[in-house]
């Protein structure tokens, strides 16, 4: 991929020193909550500073198509730099509240090489003549010398103002796959050495194009699970391991059209369908809310609108319902594969020039609804204009032509109440201890290897789908079609011994004489001190058994149990992990246990699918 010539350093003038901020990174995951690495919870308090990734006039404002190609009155930097010295608007962010900013761009301006014109940076001059990514290069700096964590957001492909039809609507509409992963691997390594840039939010608000929708799971080109998978796992084994991997939901599906299907998925199919990234505590679920939006509406008015409500429609215990159905169970449900944090990385409301009073109360209303839930959140947008108190009433900041500030919390803004309730409102806990992981394997229809160990390792199953649960969990369910699987640490942490080898079987060389534990059946069983951390798969055809070598002195090495599920779930009457494949039988070990075999059926015209596993205690 051709990238960007080195950018020069950033304006160290251009920034202002403050106090050291009291969290350290780099940031995590334990459970639903994002910790620093002293285990400290850090909540993202944060806001949109947009602009690197829709065009903008040089007045401040976020202007439509027709000045998409408007030579060099479009700019793709953050917004406010032709109004007030970036150390002013950093130091603002600060003086609001928030602890990090979600930083827009678009894959146009990572290429960009067009040096930004005088007009973009006015109260910014040193900033004359750079290109788009440079600036955006001194914005991150400004952000993390003062304290503040980044989260590198890639929000279009095109450089436009998003989001309705206009080629931007998958991170693959106006470019291959292929360019969007080497463009986020440019990014990841560029600030790689800054550990204040924390996470990777894979691309903004994922819908429908013209003709097909974006899916979750179906294995094609517009399979969003499959690519916010890939790309993640990519960034953390080939950039930068130390980022948070944060992946939205699926912002639209179907005709907004009554009578016909239609509406707004979010992260409702990750009940079903979660991601395993390479590396443990490091993902977060994303998702975005306004008013004016609904469940089943697009937000449009005129053509395409629809008689389905809105956010701001329903009483207040309905949107507490529509809100965990659509996002908040993801971290409110525990020991699930899916349990993670959950970021309403947009929602905002019409500032003070609002008047309606369905926007207002539902702006108060989802207030309360992220202290209930002590959800992390970023506003949007931080950054706006004004001129005689008039313009995008929407930000928090707002400059005018000369300069001058109006805030969120200057006193005649009617949001400033709800907006201090939020940033005031207390984090709990403030230590996380380590949380027992869940996780899911699921090779339906490539390779699903979770494992850094497994992954620099020569194929162990040419030709078959690979499953391999992440380096630190071993296998503890399994289910009988579907081909999926159930990882976890629970009780024993971390079982892997340093070093330690593996085994790849395909027959019945470790069952020991006398112990056949599923007559009749063929056994795929792990030696004594190795337990089971994967398979593959032919088809729906049980093909081989992946085992690690544990730890000397954490297995014993007696007889097991066997569990069958080949007529039934078979998961202990209180399992945890969640169910990991849903409409099939399914068949798990005990929280004391640990996975030592597979059994499946060689009978004349079965799919040997697997019924059966063989539990042993740990130790």
């Amino acid at each position: 991929m051709p990238v960007p010539a080195a950018a020069r350093p950033p304006d160290r003038a251009d920034t202002t020193a403050v106090a050291p901020a009291d969290w350290t990174p780099p940031l995590s995951t334990r459970g639903r909550w994002i910790v620093d690495a002293n285990g400290d919870r850090f909540k993202l308090r944060s806001g949109n500073w947009h602009g690197a990734s829709g065009t903008w006039n040089g007045s401040g404002s976020a202007d439509d198509d027709a000045n998409h190609h408007a030579g060099e009155n479009a700019h793709r930097i953050p917004l406010g730099l032709d109004r007030a010295p970036m150390s002013e608007i950093v130091a603002s962010f600060l003086e609001i509240g928030i602890n990090s900013v979600r930083l827009p761009f678009s894959n146009e301006m990572i290429h960009d090489t067009r040096p930004v014109t005088a007009d973009a940076v006015t109260a910014n001059p040193r900033l004359e003549g750079r290109t788009p990514l440079e600036v955006y290069d001194a914005a991150v700096r400004a952000l993390t010398d003062a304290g503040l964590a980044v989260i590198l957001n890639n929000h279009t492909n095109t450089t436009r103002w998003c989001c309705g039809v206009d080629g931007n609507e998958r991170w693959n509409a106006s470019r291959s796959a292929e360019t969007w992963e080497n463009d986020w691997l440019f990014m990841a390594r560029r600030y790689r050495d800054n550990p204040r840039v924390v996470g990777a939010d894979l691309y903004n608000e994922v819908r429908r194009s013209v003709w097909d929708d974006p899916n979750w799971g179906l294995g094609d080109r517009h399979d969003w699970f499959a690519a916010s998978q890939r790309a993640g796992d990519r960034i953390l084994t080939e950039a930068d391991p130390d980022l948070l991997i944060i992946v939205e939901g699926i912002n639209w599906t179907g005709l907004p059209v009554d009578g016909l299907p239609h509406g707004r998925p979010t992260l409702e199919p990750v009940r079903d369908l979660s991601h395993t990234l390479v590396d443990s505590g490091k993902l977060v679920y994303s998702a975005h809310f306004y008013g004016y939006t609904g469940p089943r509406h697009t937000g449009a008015t005129g053509i395409g609108e629809t008689s389905d409500p809105r956010y701001q429609d329903p009483t207040p215990a309905e949107l507490t319902d529509v809100l965990a159905r659509q996002a908040f169970y993801v971290a409110d449900d525990a020991d699930r594969h899916y349990t993670a944090p959950v970021w309403i990385s947009e929602f905002g409301v019409g500032g003070r020039e609002e008047t309606g009073a369905a926007p207002r109360a539902w702006f108060e209303d989802f207030v309360d609804e992220l202290i209930r839930a002590d959800a992390d959140f970023a506003y949007w947008p931080l950054v706006g204009w004004h001129e005689n108190r008039r313009g995008n009433g929407w930000a928090l900041l707002h400059w005018d032509a000369a300069g001058r500030r109006m805030a969120v919390h200057d006193g005649d803004d009617w949001r400033s109440n709800a907006w201090r309730r939020l940033v005031e409102a207390p984090a709990r806990p403030v230590h996380v201890p380590p949380a027992t992981a869940w996780a899911m394997l699921s090779p339906d229809h490539a390779d699903f290897v979770a494992s850094r160990r497994m992954r620099a390792l020569p194929d162990l199953d040419p030709g078959a789908r690979k499953a391999a649960c992440p380096d630190g969990l071993r296998l503890a369910g399994l289910s009988h079609t579907g081909n999926r699987g159930l990882c976890t640490d629970v009780r024993a942490g971390v079982l892997d011994s340093p070093g330690g080898a593996h085994e790849v079987v395909k027959d019945e060389r470790h069952v020991a004489p006398g112990r056949d534990w599923a007559s009749g059946y063929t056994k795929l069983q792990c030696a004594d001190g190795y337990f089971l951390t994967g398979y593959s798969v032919r088809g729906a055809a049980v093909s081989a058994a992946l085992c690690r070598e544990a730890t000397p002195g954490t297995l014993t090495a007696p007889a097991g149990r066997t569990v069958w599920f080949d007529r039934g779930d078979n998961r202990g009457t209180s399992p945890k992990g969640g169910d990991f494949a849903r409409g099939h039988y399914k068949g798990q070990c005990a929280d004391d246990e640990y996975a030592a075999g597979i059994a499946w059926t060689g009978r004349l015209g079965s799919a040997r699918t697997p019924d059966a596993l063989y539990c042993r205690p740990l130790s």
